[in-house]
Protein backbone atom coordinates (compact mmCIF):
# COMPACT_ATOMS: atom_id res chain seq x y z
CA UNK A 1 0.00 0.00 0.00
CA UNK A 2 1.46 3.32 -0.56
CA UNK A 3 2.10 5.91 2.11
CA UNK A 4 2.74 9.67 1.77
CA UNK A 5 4.70 11.49 -0.49
CA UNK A 6 5.71 15.03 0.42
CA UNK A 7 8.99 17.18 -0.91
CA UNK A 8 8.78 19.76 -3.19
CA UNK A 9 6.56 19.99 -6.48
CA UNK A 10 9.05 18.57 -9.25
CA UNK A 11 10.14 15.59 -6.85
CA UNK A 12 6.76 14.86 -5.98
CA UNK A 13 5.92 14.99 -10.23
CA UNK A 14 8.05 12.88 -10.94
CA UNK A 15 7.17 10.55 -8.35
CA UNK A 16 3.77 10.28 -9.63
CA UNK A 17 4.67 10.88 -13.63
CA UNK A 18 3.49 7.20 -14.38
CA UNK A 19 0.24 6.92 -12.25
CA UNK A 20 -2.57 8.65 -14.46
CA UNK A 21 -4.96 9.54 -11.61
CA UNK A 22 -2.59 11.97 -10.88
CA UNK A 23 -2.43 14.00 -14.32
CA UNK A 24 -4.98 16.22 -13.72
CA UNK A 25 -3.54 17.17 -10.08
CA UNK A 26 0.20 17.53 -11.34
CA UNK A 27 -1.21 20.19 -14.44
CA UNK A 28 -3.78 21.93 -11.93
CA UNK A 29 -1.18 22.57 -9.14
CA UNK A 30 1.86 23.51 -11.62
CA UNK A 31 -0.69 26.18 -12.43
CA UNK A 32 -1.71 26.69 -9.42
CA UNK A 33 2.69 27.40 -8.47
CA UNK A 34 3.40 29.60 -11.56
CA UNK A 35 3.50 33.24 -11.04
CA UNK A 36 0.99 35.20 -12.76
CA UNK A 37 -1.19 32.18 -14.42
CA UNK A 38 -4.94 32.22 -14.30
CA UNK A 39 -5.15 29.47 -11.53
CA UNK A 40 -2.81 31.77 -9.11
CA UNK A 41 -4.17 34.72 -9.84
CA UNK A 42 -7.11 33.27 -8.67
CA UNK A 43 -5.91 31.65 -5.79
CA UNK A 44 -3.97 34.88 -4.37
CA UNK A 45 -7.73 36.69 -4.58
CA UNK A 46 -9.53 34.42 -2.41
CA UNK A 47 -10.65 35.78 0.75
CA UNK A 48 -9.38 34.40 4.34
CA UNK A 49 -11.81 31.78 5.49
CA UNK A 50 -13.02 31.27 1.97
CA UNK A 51 -12.73 27.67 -0.25
CA UNK A 52 -13.81 27.32 -3.91
CA UNK A 53 -14.23 24.55 -5.60
CA UNK A 54 -12.58 24.00 -9.12
CA UNK A 55 -13.89 20.71 -11.25
CA UNK A 56 -10.74 19.22 -13.16
CA UNK A 57 -10.95 16.13 -15.16
CA UNK A 58 -11.08 12.22 -14.80
CA UNK A 59 -13.37 13.22 -11.74
CA UNK A 60 -10.81 14.97 -9.49
CA UNK A 61 -11.57 18.75 -7.85
CA UNK A 62 -9.87 21.11 -6.45
CA UNK A 63 -10.78 23.23 -2.71
CA UNK A 64 -8.45 26.53 -3.20
CA UNK A 65 -8.46 27.78 0.26
CA UNK A 66 -7.05 30.83 1.97
CA UNK A 67 -6.50 30.43 5.87
CA UNK A 68 -4.58 31.03 8.65
CA UNK A 69 -2.98 27.81 10.16
CA UNK A 70 -4.19 26.31 13.25
CA UNK A 71 -2.49 25.53 16.58
CA UNK A 72 -2.50 21.95 17.19
CA UNK A 73 -4.89 21.55 19.82
CA UNK A 74 -8.09 23.10 17.53
CA UNK A 75 -7.31 20.62 14.40
CA UNK A 76 -7.30 16.69 13.66
CA UNK A 77 -5.74 13.59 12.37
CA UNK A 78 -8.68 12.54 9.57
CA UNK A 79 -8.18 10.32 6.48
CA UNK A 80 -10.42 10.02 2.94
CA UNK A 81 -11.70 6.20 1.47
CA UNK A 82 -12.76 7.69 -1.96
CA UNK A 83 -10.48 10.29 -2.48
CA UNK A 84 -6.43 10.72 -2.46
CA UNK A 85 -5.89 14.74 -1.30
CA UNK A 86 -2.62 16.30 -3.00
CA UNK A 87 -1.82 19.34 -0.69
CA UNK A 88 -0.21 21.95 -2.64
CA UNK A 89 0.79 25.16 -0.48
CA UNK A 90 0.93 27.97 -2.74
CA UNK A 91 1.89 31.08 -0.10
CA UNK A 92 2.66 30.48 3.72
CA UNK A 93 3.95 27.82 5.35
CA UNK A 94 2.06 24.64 8.26
CA UNK A 95 3.06 21.88 10.06
CA UNK A 96 1.33 18.73 8.79
CA UNK A 97 1.45 15.84 10.44
CA UNK A 98 0.87 12.24 9.12
CA UNK A 99 0.67 8.55 10.71
CA UNK A 100 -0.38 5.27 9.64
CA UNK A 101 -4.39 4.29 10.32
CA UNK A 102 -3.88 1.04 12.22
CA UNK A 103 -1.99 3.34 15.02
CA UNK A 104 -4.74 5.99 14.87
CA UNK A 105 -8.55 5.74 17.10
CA UNK A 106 -11.58 6.45 15.63
CA UNK A 107 -12.94 9.87 16.74
CA UNK A 108 -16.01 10.01 13.95
CA UNK A 109 -17.01 7.38 11.72
CA UNK A 110 -16.82 7.96 8.58
CA UNK A 111 -18.97 10.09 6.96
CA UNK A 112 -19.80 9.41 3.01
CA UNK A 113 -20.52 13.27 2.18
CA UNK A 114 -17.55 14.31 3.41
CA UNK A 115 -15.32 11.38 2.50
CA UNK A 116 -14.22 12.17 6.05
CA UNK A 117 -13.27 9.84 9.15
CA UNK A 118 -12.15 11.95 12.27
CA UNK A 119 -9.10 10.54 14.44
CA UNK A 120 -8.40 10.70 18.00
CA UNK A 121 -4.77 12.77 18.67
CA UNK A 122 -1.53 10.71 18.25
CA UNK A 123 1.94 11.79 19.90
CA UNK A 124 4.12 10.47 17.87
CA UNK A 125 3.16 11.29 14.17
CA UNK A 126 5.87 11.81 11.56
CA UNK A 127 5.83 16.06 11.19
CA UNK A 128 6.11 17.66 7.81
CA UNK A 129 7.28 21.35 7.71
CA UNK A 130 5.82 22.61 5.10
CA UNK A 131 6.60 25.47 2.37
CA UNK A 132 5.07 27.87 -0.81
CA UNK A 133 6.15 25.31 -3.58
CA UNK A 134 5.80 22.08 -1.49
CA UNK A 135 3.27 18.94 -2.24
CA UNK A 136 2.03 16.28 -0.07
CA UNK A 137 0.09 13.44 -1.19
CA UNK A 138 -1.95 11.60 1.43
CA UNK A 139 -3.89 8.17 0.53
CA UNK A 140 -6.93 6.56 2.51
CA UNK A 141 -4.10 4.62 4.44
CA UNK A 142 -2.25 7.73 5.89
CA UNK A 143 -4.30 9.91 8.91
CA UNK A 144 -3.25 13.01 8.05
CA UNK A 145 -3.46 16.60 10.32
CA UNK A 146 -2.39 19.48 8.20
CA UNK A 147 -3.29 23.18 8.21
CA UNK A 148 -0.99 23.28 11.66
CA UNK A 149 1.14 26.99 12.59
CA UNK A 150 4.59 26.25 12.68
CA UNK A 151 6.52 29.61 13.46
CA UNK A 152 3.87 32.02 13.63
CA UNK A 153 0.12 33.07 12.49
CA UNK A 154 0.61 33.78 9.31
CA UNK A 155 -1.86 33.44 6.03
CA UNK A 156 -1.87 30.51 4.16
CA UNK A 157 -2.74 29.68 0.61
CA UNK A 158 -3.48 26.31 -0.62
CA UNK A 159 -5.11 24.13 -2.97
CA UNK A 160 -5.98 20.29 -1.89
CA UNK A 161 -6.88 18.61 -5.26
CA UNK A 162 -9.00 15.38 -4.79
CA UNK A 163 -8.24 12.44 -6.54
CA UNK A 164 -10.62 9.98 -7.14
CA UNK A 165 -8.88 6.85 -5.61
CA UNK A 166 -9.93 4.04 -8.98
Amino acid sequence: MPMAIFGSFSTVQIQVATDARFTAAMVYAAEALKAGSPVAQRIAGIALGVTEKVGLSGGAFALEQVYLPRVRPDAFFESHRNYIDVQVLVEGEELMEVHELARLTVSDPYNPERDLIKYADAADAAVLRVRAGDVAIFFPEDGHMPSLRWRGPGLARKTVVKVPVR
